[in-house]
């Protein structure tokens, strides 16, 4: 898990750390629907909530703090929880959490995946980005809520890694215990002591899910050729995107950026110099079309994917050993 320095000065804290100020633990009750959409949002975040069907509805949360973490047991009935990018847009706080399954079913969706979970398994998300949980029947769920500025996982890594069932190995297991066990009783801490553990358990966290990354971050043969070729024609559709790069192409994929270099490894071509010289090649047919002799090249440039029209033309005379004009001219484009 890479770290990152911790910032100075005030963080975002999980509403109930700041509500508890000092108490023990924050327990709230709903049996209504809107009820219970306000208790979630002064526990955790804005989520959109539908229930299933007609049967008689309640649910609880209990939240405790642990330094700059916030630990619950949450409880209800079947139904979707879902942060839409509206809420998740609007939330000027951004946090990591940690959902595991004590009781019931669970699907859990974000960055283009979903997990299946079932008692004892758990899942990094995060509530900057749209997610959504659906709850099976009767359930109840573990929380681990951290200020996401107080976590060391890049964000490659973490978009890597959310939605993604965890527990099921020997690390994530004992990580999972330890998880729980710290629920079920809290320990008693000074504020300094709470804040390490805090961070100490967002580390272990993260040490499960790089470990759980490392072993599928080497696609087999097969796999690796057939990201290859999704990629060259995501390239191909997206060239005149000047964001199209490593990263967005990972995020479209939903692959780490590791993950797409290793993919190229044994490829004859790099990621990066793939885009540019398919860019190229893309520049080079629309100076030799007649159809678009009314474009200029830096109009053509620009449909490319270049930024201006001198980085277009160093690379354009790098590849083909002139500049982009004399070819149009020789080509009558």
């Amino acid at each position: 898990m890479a770290t990152t320095t911790r910032p100075v000065g005030p963080v975002p804290r999980p509403p109930a750390i700041a509500r508890a100020a000092g108490a023990s633990a924050v327990e709230g009750r709903a049996d209504r629907l809107d009820g219970w959409r306000d208790l979630l949002r002064e526990h955790f975040v804005a989520l959109d909530v539908h229930a299933d069907g007609d049967a008689p509805f309640g649910g609880t949360v209990r939240s405790s703090p642990l330094g700059h973490l916030a630990v619950a047991t949450v409880g209800s009935t079947g139904q979707d929880c879902i942060r839409t990018p509206g809420l998740a847009r609007r939330d000027a706080d951004a946090y990591l959490q940690v959902g595991m399954i004590a009781r019931g079913r669970a699907v859990v969706r974000q960055d283009g995946r979903e997990a299946l979970l079932g008692p004892g398994a758990y899942a990094i998300y995060e509530t900057g980005r749209p997610f959504a949980w659906r709850f099976h029947g009767p359930w109840r769920l573990l929380v681990f809520t951290w200020p996401r500025e107080l976590v060391g996982l890049d964000e490659d890594t973490s978009r890597a890694a959310t939605a993604r069932a965890l527990g099921g190995d020997r690390l994530g297991g004992i990580v999972g215990r330890t998880l729980a066990d710290v629920v079920a009783t809290p320990p008693s801490l000074s504020p300094a002591g709470g804040d390490r553990l805090a961070t100490e358990l967002a580390d272990l966290v993260g040490t499960v899910a790089g470990e759980a990354l490392r072993r599928d971050d080497v696609p087999g043969p097969r796999g690796a050729a057939e990201l290859r070729t999704r990629v060259e024609a995501f390239v191909a559709e997206h060239l005149e995107d000047p964001d199209l790069g490593p990263d967005m192409i990972a995020r479209a994929h939903f692959v780490s950026t590791r993950q797409l270099h290793r993919a190229f490894a044994d490829a004859a071509t790099t990621v990066g110099r793939l885009v540019r010289q398919r860019r190229l090649e893309h520049g080079r047919r629309e100076l030799a079309d007649p159809r678009l002799a009314d474009l200029s090249v830096t109009d053509v440039a620009l449909r490319c994917g270049f930024s201006d029209l001198a980085a277009f033309s160093r690379a354009f005379k790098d590849a083909f050993h002139e500049p982009p004009s004399t070819f149009r001219r020789r080509h009558g484009g």
